[in-house]
Order: structure tokens, then sequence, then C-alpha cells
């Protein structure tokens, strides 16, 4: 994986291209989807999904690319997304939002990413979760 020690995370394209463009965001997606089927924590988040989990996989990932810098995948294919008022329908409260952090930590883990990326991309994913959780309102 590229070394990007000397640059900013937050600046440009750095994240998607640490994140390892759409085929490594792919992977974190595809295994952070499989997360939700070993952790009992995250039951209630996996039951908010289809059973055919293929569309909100590609979702996802389309999404990721773009939040990370990359190519706006989701907006040319699905169009714009506001992602708390995407999930307001949901009951997301903390536990619900922990267990997705949670699925999404242990897949975070499991790729090849430099360790600093690893803490970056997690305390950004942290914002859209609590953004859910209080529109949510539970």
């Amino acid at each position: 994986m590229m070394s990007f020690r000397n640059c900013e995370y937050g600046v440009g394209d750095n994240p998607y291209i640490m994140a390892g463009q759409l085929s490594g965001i792919t992977k974190l997606v595809d295994d952070f989807y499989n997360n939700m089927d070993v952790f009992s924590t995250s039951k209630k988040i996996r039951d908010m999904h289809s059973s055919d989990l293929s569309e909100s996989r590609k979702k996802l990932s389309y999404f990721l690319s773009g939040w990370l810098g990359g190519p706006k995948l989701y907006t040319e294919h699905y169009g714009s997304i506001n992602i708390p008022l995407a999930h307001k329908h949901l009951s997301v409260g903390i536990e619900e939002s922990e267990a997705w952090l949670l699925c999404m930590q242990k897949a975070v883990d499991q790729q090849p990413y430099e360790p600093s990326f690893k803490v970056y991309l997690m305390a950004q994913l942290r914002v859209p979760a609590e953004r859910i959780r209080t529109v949510s309102g539970t």
C-alpha cells in the first residue's frame, strides 16, 4: 500500500487512494457486511437490511468512493444523498450505532491500511454514524 506519511489524509483523493481505491473500498465493504453476520450485537442493524446484501454493498462502496475523495459513483448511479435523512426512517440508537461502528472497525482492522490511516478513517466514520443516530431521534 502507498505511504502518505508526509501528506494529510483528508486532502483531495488521499483517503480514496489510501483505502485502495474502488477495489479496496469494495473489500472493506464486503468485510463490513460479513461482520454483521458474525457479531450478535449487530443483529438489529443486519435485520434493517434485506437478506440479499448485493445492492447495499454496491451503494455503500459507491458512497464511500466519493466520500473518500474518489469518483462520485453513488451520485452518478443513484443521485444525491443525505446520509442522515436517508436513514431517518430507521430506529438507530446508541446500541445500533455502536454495533455499526464495531462491524466497520473490525473490517478496517482486516485491511492492509497504515495504522494511522485506520485511526483516521474510523474517526471520520464516527461523524455520519452520530448524525444518523441524532436524526433518528432514539
